[in-house]
């Protein structure tokens, strides 16, 4: 009977020792299994970012755009050679440089016919410089470029000037200077009037 007794005392305490080494063992072994990967999960607004995005680029792109358009045509601005004096002022300028030869009859009257036929070619197109006097004269009476007034001066004018040239006459210096008047006053009483400059300067900006 003792014997009996002891060997049933003995199972409760082997049973507690297996359990606390079952708890024990299973506390030691760590998770070896790593962690998953975070999850992406679409709110279904993506668009709207790729919206903004490409709107910026749009921004960026036209704005870039603008400088190298203005860029260009500065420097097209500074390399464009300015343009010509218009034909009156080009004649007044040769007019006042005409005055140093006054004292040199036949070089004087054929400069300054020569000027007053390069104004009037470049002026109203019409075709002085190649042609004889009286050539001129006869195709400026059907022209309405000039009123009767100027073409009696020019016919005045380029009839004294010839008269020096071919016929060898020597005028006094008066009656040079008065030539040289004459041709001034023709030069200022046809050249464009500030509304025509306006205008042809307005028509050579929209042609460019």
């Amino acid at each position: 009977m003792p014997t009996t007794s002891s060997t049933n005392s003995a199972a409760p305490f082997l049973s507690d020792s297996v359990a606390a080494t079952n708890a024990a063992a299973t506390q030691e072994i760590p998770d070896i299994r790593g962690l998953k990967d975070v999850i992406d999960i679409p709110t279904g607004n993506e668009w709207v970012l790729w919206l903004i995005v490409a709107a910026a680029a749009l921004v960026l792109i036209g704005v870039a755009a603008w400088f190298v358009r203005r860029r260009l045509a500065s420097r097209r601005e500074e390399l464009a050679p300015p343009p010509p004096p218009p034909p009156h002022v080009v004649a007044w300028e040769r007019l006042q440089r005409a005055l140093g030869l006054i004292h040199e009859a036949e070089q004087f009257c054929t400069e300054v016919s020569q000027i007053i036929r390069v104004y009037l070619e470049e002026r109203f197109n019409l075709h002085a410089p190649d042609r004889t006097t009286e050539e001129f004269l006869f195709e400026l009476q059907s022209s309405q470029r000039l009123v009767c007034e100027h073409k009696q001066l020019l016919a005045d004018f380029l009839g004294e000037c010839d008269m020096v040239k071919f016929a060898k006459v020597e005028p006094p210096e008066q009656e040079l200077r008065n030539l040289h008047e004459a041709a001034s006053r023709l030069v200022g009483e046809t050249q464009p009037s500030l509304r025509e400059e306006t205008v042809g300067e307005g028509e050579a900006q929209v042609e460019e």
